[in-house]
């Protein structure tokens, strides 16, 4: 059997550690509740939910003014309330101690400051070996500048880490910096593998 090759296995946040969705669309609709805005739409929740929090309130908020605004009154919310309707994945933590030390881990996230509060609130902040946050990098994703980033930490080749995700980010992320992707749950991403569980990982490690 012949051995793999990798040696990292990083995570996307959103949509992969967690099912963000109703803890995104909270968040952003309590922004724009504030404005006495309307709720966001399909289309409006997921692009929140791939993008950066700047991006995300550009995209809401076309007046410059309101925009600006917005981003003041974010920056003075409160994440926890938020934080509480996360929900983490099914086999992560399972997976994540069967990982180590066997594989470094690491976290790649269009995440701004809340990650770090995320890891903390659901007792993980020690099971990564590396985060980068859109505040590392200077280009979030769709751009390779996090994955590039986390090769260069651990002095990999690209093709020696294994990157989950689940968003045409990711997959446009991956490509441009060599990175093997693994898309969790979506079969519509190129990918060198699909999985729908989490544990599934451990059967492409075995090779």
């Amino acid at each position: 059997m012949l051995v793999n090759p990798y040696k990292v296995v990083a995570f996307d946040c959103d949509g992969v550690m967690f099912d963000t969705k109703n803890a995104n669309d909270a968040y952003y609709n309590n922004i724009l509740n504030f404005f006495n805005m309307s709720p966001m739409t399909a289309e409006q929740a997921a692009y929140a939910h791939m993008h950066t929090v700047e991006e995300a309130l550009n995209h809401l908020f076309s007046e410059p003014d309101i925009r600006s605004k917005a981003e003041e009154y974010r920056k003075e919310m409160a994440y926890l309330p938020f934080m509480k309707l996360m929900v983490i994945e099914p086999y992560l933590k399972q997976l994540l101690a069967k990982l180590r030390p066997a594989y470094s881990t690491a976290i790649a996230t269009n995440r701004t400051n809340s990650i770090q509060k995320v890891l903390l609130d659901h007792g993980l902040r020690h099971d990564f070996d590396l985060v980068v946050s859109a505040l590392d990098v200077d280009n979030p994703k769709p751009f390779p500048d996090q994955l590039l980033k986390i090769v260069m930490h651990f002095q990999i080749k690209t093709s020696q880490m294994l990157y989950i995700g689940d968003s045409k980010l990711d997959e446009l992320s991956s490509k441009g910096a060599g990175v093997p992707l693994v898309a969790y749950n979506n079969p519509s991403l190129s990918a060198a593998y699909h999985i729908k569980h989490l544990i599934q990982i451990k059967d492409i490690l075995k090779g």
